[in-house]
């Protein structure tokens, strides 16, 4: 069956430019927006903080998103519904994330938490509408899909983590008995949500292994005995409901990259 795509308009191209400068912006941003992430992060010590190491994710994410810019300009892609219902959005997030690096790398919690928040909204509508229609083709899923995916998936834990960073900021205790009971309930409440997402959306694949990612931070950076343990069994629990979802799919590619 042929696709039928409609003609790009100069509409879609200044959608399209603006999503890839922002990309590089955003890389840009990153190397020279203030301090390191992780080291911001560890100034706020709180039973849910994830070792160094996990942050290198967003390297990966950028760029992810970067080719996802490129492949967005292409002229066969721009004037795609799936482009013109994302685009923005995208440019929204590449817009808020840079802010975001500015305001915590610069010691600003709660405005990063905010910027946070707004980024972590604006990628699970992206990922909701993506979820909703299927790729075209394997490059599609590589270089569109599956970026969104891994992005939307880091970006639900760390919203977590810094709302827990904000909190220690604002002056509540991060450590003590409290703090490790917070940490728990709060992290049961996050795999819910996730294993939601996972039982229930289309390109899972990269969404369970940046959540699994992040929760093997948290549990091999010498957190509290609890945290450390319902960590693991949150990662397990998401990769083992991710796989088994998959591979029980008749169509085990929709549901792994979309």
């Amino acid at each position: 069956m042929t696709v039928l795509t409609p003609r790009p308009t100069s509409r879609d191209l200044v959608r399209s430019v603006v999503v890839a400068v922002l990309a590089v912006l955003q890389i840009v941003v990153s190397a020279f927006g203030g301090q390191d992430i992780g080291t911001v992060a560890r100034q706020y010590d709180t039973p849910l903080l994830a070792a160094g190491w996990a942050f290198s994710i967003w390297g990966l994410i950028y760029l992810g998103f970067l080719a996802y810019a490129i492949f967005a300009l292409l002229p066969s892609q721009r004037g795609r519904e799936i482009h013109r219902r994302c685009g923005w959005w995208l440019a929204v997030s590449a817009v808020a994330n840079p802010l975001w690096i500015v305001a915590f790398g610069n010691d600003n919690p709660l405005a990063a938490q905010i910027l946070l928040i707004a980024l972590t909204v604006v990628l699970g509508v992206v990922f909701g509408r993506l979820s909703r229609e299927p790729a075209q083709n394997r490059l599609e899923r590589i270089v569109f899909r599956l970026p969104v995916s891994i992005y939307t998936g880091w970006v639900s834990v760390a919203v977590v983590l810094g709302t827990l960073a904000t909190g220690v900021w604002a002056g509540i205790p991060g450590d003590g008995v409290l703090a490790q009971v917070a940490a728990v309930v709060v992290l049961a409440a996050l795999i819910v949500v996730v294993l939601s997402v996972v039982s229930s959306a289309t390109g899972i694949a990269g969404f369970a292994g940046a959540v699994a990612w992040a929760l093997a931070g948290i549990a091999t950076n010498d957190r509290p005995v609890a945290v450390t343990l319902v960590a693991v069994i949150a990662l397990l629990t998401v990769l083992v409901t991710a796989v088994r979802r998959i591979t029980r799919s008749v169509q085990p590619g929709l549901v792994a990259l979309g």
